[in-house]
Parts: C-alpha cells; sequence; structure tokens
C-alpha cells in the first residue's frame, strides 16, 4: 500500500492523521497494551509483532492494525523501522504529545 491508499482509508475509518515513528536497529519493546486503536503504514525497515504468542513481520509497504487495549510485543529488524501511525479511541494523539502531520513525505 502506498501513502495516499493509508490516508484515505484512515479518513474514511476516522482516524486521525498519522504521525511519523522511527524506532533503531535491534530494539524491541515488551508486552505492552495501549488505551487506543492504531493503524500504521511500514515505510521502511520491518517490524515484528507478536500477538497471543503469533508473530508476524511487516516491511515497506505493509499495514498493521492493534485494537485498543490489545497486549502484544513489538521488535524492530536490523536496520530499524519507519511507519506512519494513526491513533485513534479514548485519548486523542495531541494529548499523548503526538504531533499531526499534513506534510508527509516519507514515500
Amino acid at each position: 500500500m502506498n501513502k495516499e491508499v493509508f490516508l484515505e482509508m484512515l479518513a474514511k475509518e476516522e482516524f486521525p492523521l498519522p504521525i511519523y515513528v522511527v524506532r533503531e536497529g535491534g530494539s524491541f519493546l515488551d508486552l505492552h497494551a495501549h488505551p487506543y486503536e492504531v493503524r500504521a503504514l511500514v515505510t521502511e525497515g520491518q517490524i515484528d509483532i507478536v500477538i497471543n504468542a503469533i508473530r508476524s513481520t511487516y516491511l515497506a509497504g505493509d499495514c498493521f492494525h492493534l485494537a485498543s487495549n490489545q497486549p502484544h510485543t513489538e521488535s524492530y529488524g536490523g536496520k530499524g523501522v519507519k511507519y506512519l501511525a494513526s491513533r485513534k479511541g479514548l485519548v486523542l494523539q495531541s494529548e499523548l504529545g503526538f504531533e499531526q502531520r499534513e506534510d508527509l513525505e516519507v514515500m
């Protein structure tokens, strides 16, 4: 999927504009959950997400979805990962300190 199609999907599903997330290679996040739903588009690198002991790998052009309060772990490929992420739910991105971007030049 490309950025334009992703942004159209977000608009149809009433998600806010995404933020740009960058994670360093070889790093990870232990089991955690978010109090909001996430839709994301990987733009570079790799992210592995484990939900209920099932590992899914996402590469550039892949989208992933996390339900609100979905326990999961994240690990990032050797070169790290960059992705656009939109969060929807009880908490607004601005309340989390995330900046919405309209000038996303990533793909």
